[in-house]
C-alpha cells in the first residue's frame, strides 16, 4: 500500500470541533481516489495530514509502509507531491526554473541542479505541451498554466504519489478536461493520486476509487460506482443531483437539477 490511514482525529486550536473524527483511508499504486464532500468538512485537512504538513491529534498515517511520524520532511517530499489549490508566488521565476524546484528532493542541501535535472523538467513539459512557456515568468501566465505547472513540478519530483486539491477549482472547461486527463495519465505511468473535488462528475469521468468525507469528519471509500450514488450525493451536497447515463458519451455523467 502507499497510503494507510488510520483512525485520524485532527482539531483546529480555535476550534474544538473535530474536523476529522477516526477518518480512515487506503490508497494503492497506480491507484486513483477522488475525495468529495462538503465546504469544511476536511478535505484540505485531510491532505495536509497526509502531506506531513499538519501533525494529526491521534491515529496514524502510513506511507509506502512507514510510519509517517518516524519520517523526516525530506523523506516524505521523496514520496509524496502535493499541488495545492491556490499557489501565490512571493518572486518571480521562469516557468522552467520554478518547475526545476520539483528536483530539491533529489539534490543534496547544498547542492545545484544539474543537467541532467534541467533536462527531466524541459522533457516534462514538452510532454505536456508547455514547453512554450519555459522562458516565461511564472507572474506573467495564465492561472490554467499556472496550475499545469504545478502539476509538472510534482512530475519531475519522481513520488511515488501526488496529492492534488481541487486542482480544477479555478480552471475554465478546456483545461479542466485537460488536467483531469493529465491525472489520467499519471496513473496510467504508475503514479498514485489522491484528488479532492466538488465536482462529482469528475470522479465519474476519472473511475477508479472514491471517498466521502462527511459532515462529522468520518470518512467512506470504495469503488466510484459504490460510493457516488444519488443517496450520497444528496446527504453530501443536500440537493437532488442526477445521475444518467449518456449514450454519446459513453458514461454517466452528474446533472444538477432546474434551478
Amino acid at each position: 500500500m502507499i497510503y494507510e490511514v488510520k483512525d485520524l482525529t485532527f482539531s483546529y486550536p480555535s476550534d474544538r470541533r473535530k474536523v476529522l473524527n477516526g477518518a480512515s483511508l487506503s490508497l494503492g499504486k497506480g491507484e486513483v481516489l477522488c475525495i468529495l464532500g462538503p465546504n469544511g468538512a476536511g478535505k484540505t485537512t485531510l491532505l495536509n495530514c497526509m502531506a506531513g504538513l499538519l501533525s494529526p491529534d491521534s491515529g496514524e498515517v502510513f506511507l509506502c509502509d512507514r510510519n509517517m511520524r518516524e519520517m523526516k520532511e525530506k523523506e516524505i517530499a521523496r514520496l509524496v507531491g502535493y499541488v495545492p489549490q491556490l499557489h501565490t508566488p512571493s518572486f518571480d521565476y521562469s516557468a522552467i526554473d520554478f518547475v526545476l524546484m520539483g528536483r530539491a528532493p533529489k539534490t543534496g542541501t547544498f547542492s545545484r541542479p544539474t543537467e541532467e535535472d534541467e533536462e527531466i523538467c524541459m522533457s516534462v513539459l514538452t510532454s505536456m505541451g508547455l514547453e512554450y512557456l519555459a522562458d516565461k515568468s511564472y507572474l506573467n501566465i495564465s492561472g490554467g498554466e499556472r496550475q499545469q505547472l504545478l502539476i509538472a513540478r510534482a512530475i519531475v519530483q519522481e513520488p511515488e504519489v501526488v496529492l492534488f486539491d481541487e486542482p480544477t477549482a479555478h480552471l475554465d472547461f478546456g483545461n479542466q478536461h485537460r488536467v483531469l486527463r493529465r491525472i489520467r495519465r499519471m496513473a496510467e505511468e504508475g503514479f498514485s493520486v489522491i484528488m479532492t473535488t466538488h465536482n462529482p462528475d469528475h470522479a465519474l469521468l476519472l473511475g477508479g476509487k472514491a471517498a466521502i468525507v462527511s459532515r462529522d469528519g468520518t470518512i467512506f471509500q470504495g469503488d466510484c460506482e459504490e460510493i457516488v450514488t444519488e443517496k450520497n450525493l444528496r446527504e453530501v451536497y443536500d440537493i437532488d443531483l442526477k445521475l444518467m447515463y449518456i449514450e454519446e458519451l459513453g458514461r454517466k455523467v452528474c446533472l444538477v437539477p432546474e434551478l
